[in-house]
């Protein structure tokens, strides 16, 4: 971690976190937003994610859902991934950034290892998994300022 400012008047410092602390507090909470761009212009849905050995996220959806729509296709489509867990109380915390690539998730094997291991929160059918392979990981602490 990196402190990046000299911290503000209530005595906290923002802290700049490296890829593997981000990608193991991302790892750490169920759920996250995922942007993606519908009609030229962002788009941001909650969902609940996994991240997988290897750095990818992963979540399940809807062939019918928006994001799955903005993501068909062979070519892989540029998003982001945020999550965080921050006290409004105490204003301190974590927030992580992930922009990659989305593509659908077209092996069987992987689809029903996912499928066991990340299940939706809605009552609906989520027929679909996405991957999201991270490219650019950012992520900042804000902690208390220690004296």
């Amino acid at each position: 971690m990196t402190d990046t400012t000299a911290g503000d008047r209530a005595g906290r410092v923002l802290l700049e976190l490296d890829r593997a602390e981000s990608l193991r507090l991302l790892a750490g909470v169920p759920v996250g937003r995922v942007v993606f761009t519908r009609n030229a212009l962002p788009d941001i849905r909650p969902v609940n994610h996994l991240v997988d050995d290897d750095g990818t996220i992963v979540v399940r959806t809807r062939i019918t859902a928006r994001f799955t729509s903005a993501i068909r296709g062979n070519s892989p489509v540029v998003v982001a991934y945020e999550a965080d867990d921050i006290d409004p109380v105490r204003r301190v915390g974590w927030s992580v950034v992930v922009t990659g690539f989305a593509r659908p998730v077209t092996d069987r094997d992987r689809i029903a290892r996912y499928e066991g291991l990340l299940h939706s929160w809605v009552d609906k059918v989520m027929d679909t998994v996405i991957a999201i392979e991270p490219e650019i990981v950012t992520g900042i602490r804000l902690a208390e300022k220690r004296t």
